[in-house]
């Protein structure tokens, strides 16, 4: 079940300030300096409603796969053309594999404990081809978590207006496998159409440098962090070993 079971319609406009375009710049940067494949086939997992598709899809094979339906819906008929897949990052198969495995936005936390992390990575690598990259970009670690932080979002546009509200907390012992932050949404939402009001409980984990570059490593990639994604939030980036090519032996004389 996605955590977004009320705001998908609402994502595009509570995220508007996000520049796609600059984040698809740097991606493109990290890609050019680590991938060894020859291929450009992208696979952008936890796409979303596709915000980066406008900016990847000239330059790559791009498909994307997302485990809400609703936001698939969204992108489909925002990119008929391009191919969506529905899967959760943890376990998804789809029988082959990419030069390029994009996980943005710090949606990885989204697999809340260290041993679905490991198991993400390892999915997320198992699509790679022989020299490609996986880029994951990470969400806070634990020292980063604030608990007790309000935090407020909103949106004024002609046709919507709305309010996010939320003050951060982290879970208790309840929540086994890892820290976990909690972060439980208050929406408040007017449209032509009238005002309702709704929440969204989100868990995501919160996760060391350590964990992060230990999943890479058990998933078979050379794995190095980059700080400057996102103003500092960072990126792990992952390159799975290139094909060896078999030399023929010298005939024997």
């Amino acid at each position: 079940m996605s955590i977004f079971s009320r705001s998908q319609r609402y994502y595009d406009a509570i995220y508007s300030g996000k520049d796609y375009a600059q984040e698809a710049a740097y991606v493109k940067q990290l890609i050019a300096r680590h991938k060894r494949s020859d291929g450009n086939a992208l696979l952008d997992v936890a796409c979303g409603t596709g915000g980066h598709v406008p900016y990847l899809r000239d330059d790559f094979a791009y498909e994307g796969l997302d485990l809400d339906p609703e936001m698939l819906a969204l992108a489909r008929q925002r990119f008929p053309d391009i191919t969506f897949h529905q899967g959760d990052m943890t376990d998804f198969a789809l029988g082959r594999q990419f030069d390029v495995v994009t996980c943005l936005f710090g949606s990885i936390a989204n697999v809340k404990t260290g041993q679905r992390l490991r198991q993400a990575i390892t999915t997320l690598a198992g699509h790679l081809r022989p020299g490609g990259v996986l880029l994951v970009g990470r969400f806070l670690s634990p020292q980063e978590w604030i608990p007790g932080y309000p935090h407020a979002l909103f949106v004024d546009q002609p046709d919507l207006k709305l309010a996010r509200l939320c003050v951060s907390k982290v879970a208790g012992a309840e929540v086994k496998g890892g820290n976990v932050a909690i972060l439980d949404f208050h929406y408040l939402v007017a449209t032509p159409e009238g005002i309702e009001y709704f929440t969204e409980h989100h868990e995501l984990g919160l996760f060391t440098e350590d964990e992060y570059l230990a999943a890479f490593q058990q998933a078979g990639l050379v794995a190095l962090h980059d700080r400057e994604w996102m103003g500092g939030r960072g990126m792990y980036i992952g390159v799975r070993a290139p094909a060896i090519p078999v030399l023929e032996r010298d005939h024997e004389r």
